[in-house]
């Protein structure tokens, strides 16, 4: 109950309710549940569709796997059981096709709102989305307004959103939700799950705003997901309370500006042959490579010390690079030790 209360203020969500899970796949699944739920009981609806952007990633069960755009991890289309994603992501390797002269903007969340009429509103229960693109494209950030007008859509429609910020919450893109980068896109539901457990232990949590969580407790609602018979134990709850306490003790204004000197070695990158573009925001940056060097590269910063996680998205040519995601508690030096060897292996590769 602790770890409930002091997650919810953590993340300036105080009112929520909360259930736990083990992991953040478990996590998006239960939230899926949750919201059928909620539109059924709210809305009548009877089928409970879930909308995907196609840069989408939500985690490794066959539905979470289905449902979402990444097609690297589940590559045949007879295993997706009739699911995918439902529209573009707001991102040049899925999306450029779509403007002339001009890259993306708020008015490509017109795409969802084409998704959801075409299904019939009737039908869909949720739009799920990474409000900060996680490991299939690289740290993509969404277009100023982009967020916003998505939720807009959503509610004249009676959907609900989902953020999923399994990878991007709890500080790790500057802010406690990466959500809060931006004004008027509070979600209706939200997952965490890395940076709670830190890699101590699996943990997954789902925060259900007030205005909707008392409907799962309505007399005709369904049964509520089962949330695993590990999740929501001793364990869990001690470890997780133990990050919330180096957390909530961090130096926001030195996070900030650590973040702020990874973004600007990084980008310094960009004048190097084999990159392609660098993007991102707090302590999560993408380092997209001319396909073909991925691995090579990965190699080299092996080589040096440094293990980066790869990113192999759509597209064609397929976008590929490293996801730069150093731990919260960095210093300055380990910031510039994890970029020199970067932009060494870079250069090895020129």
């Amino acid at each position: 109950m602790e770890l409930m209360d002091r997650l919810c203020r953590a993340v300036g969500r105080p009112e929520d309710s909360v259930a736990l899970t083990t992991c953040g796949t478990l996590g998006v699944e239960v939230a899926v549940g949750l919201a059928r739920n909620i539109v059924r009981v709210r809305d009548g609806k009877l089928r409970g569709d879930i909308l995907t952007s196609n840069l989408s990633y939500h985690g490794n069960s066959m539905f979470t796997l289905g449902v979402a755009g990444n097609q690297i991890r589940n590559p045949r289309p007879e295993d997706r059981y009739g699911l995918g994603p439902a529209f573009p992501a707001p991102y040049p390797p899925t999306h450029s096709y779509a403007h002339e002269g001009h890259g993306c903007d708020e008015s490509c969340a017109d795409e969802v709102a084409r998704a959801i009429d075409s299904g019939g509103a009737e039908n869909v229960a949720a739009v799920l989305i990474e409000p900060v693109n996680g490991t299939t494209g690289g740290a993509f950030v969404p277009p100023g307004g982009y967020l916003r007008r998505v939720s807009e859509i959503c509610r004249e429609r009676n959907v609900l959103v989902i953020h999923d910020e399994v990878l991007t919450g709890l500080w790790r893109t500057g802010t406690p939700l990466a959500s809060h980068h931006w004004d008027g896109c509070d979600p209706d539901l939200v997952i965490l799950s890395k940076g709670l457990g830190a890699g101590y232990v699996g943990v997954g949590a789902v925060l259900v705003s007030p205005q909707i969580a008392p409907l799962l407790r309505h007399k005709d609602v369904d049964p509520l997901p089962a949330m695993g018979t590990m999740a929501t134990h001793p364990l869990q709850a001690a470890a997780c309370l133990g990050v919330l306490d180096e957390l909530e003790a961090m130096d926001f204004g030195a996070l900030a500006a650590r973040g702020e000197l990874l973004g600007t070695s990084l980008r310094s990158l960009s004048g190097w042959a084999p990159v392609r573009d660098v993007r991102g925001v707090g302590h999560l940056y993408g380092v997209e490579v001319t396909p073909g060097l991925l691995w090579p590269l990965m190699e080299e910063c092996e080589r040096r010390g440094v293990f980066f996680y790869p990113f192999t998205g759509v597209g064609y040519p397929r976008s590929e690079g490293l996801v730069v995601a150093p731990p919260l508690n960095s210093s300055g030096e380990d910031i510039d030790f994890l970029t020199a060897a970067l932009t060494d292996a870079v250069a090895s590769l020129s």
